[in-house]
């Protein structure tokens, strides 16, 4: 076994209507390139992380951020903490196993209209860019 990378909570910022025990698994497209399917699932354990990755997120329906648990094992998220943030800030993770939802969360900070545009203006510049994802 691994050694434990963080004790958690963790949690997972999405669009999509979830309940407790559904699981989130790999296996879908990319929220940043959606030309991609995932081999991991990503989480983190900043819930306001989460909260801002719900909000940016293209989709319809709200915002959502979930407390998860992961049934495997879990690597560091390569995307932020090698190229962008060495030592992992920003505590976030994936896996390949999947992620069981333990609750919902509204207890996040949401951004402001003006910082979801600028988020969302940065995500944009990111596609253009064809920014590599390390799957």
């Amino acid at each position: 076994m691994s050694e434990i990378l963080d004790a958690g909570p963790f949690f997972h910022g999405t669009k999509a209507a979830l309940r407790v025990g559904d699981l989130l698994t790999p296996g879908f497209r990319s929220n940043y390139r959606p030309e991609i399917v995932m081999n991991h699932v990503y989480f983190t354990s900043r819930l306001d992380g989460a909260g801002l990755a719900a909000e940016i997120i293209p989709g319809d329906g709200p915002p959502r951020v979930y407390e998860v648990e992961p049934t495997g094992e879990f690597e560091d998220d390569p995307n932020v903490t090698d190229k962008k943030f060495p030592g992992n800030p920003t505590r976030s993770f994936r896996s390949a196993a999947p992620l069981r939802i333990v609750a919902e969360r509204d207890d996040w900070t949401r951004l402001t209209p003006e910082a979801l545009e600028t988020w969302r203006r940065r995500l944009t510049e990111m596609r253009d860019e064809r920014a590599e994802i390390i799957n």
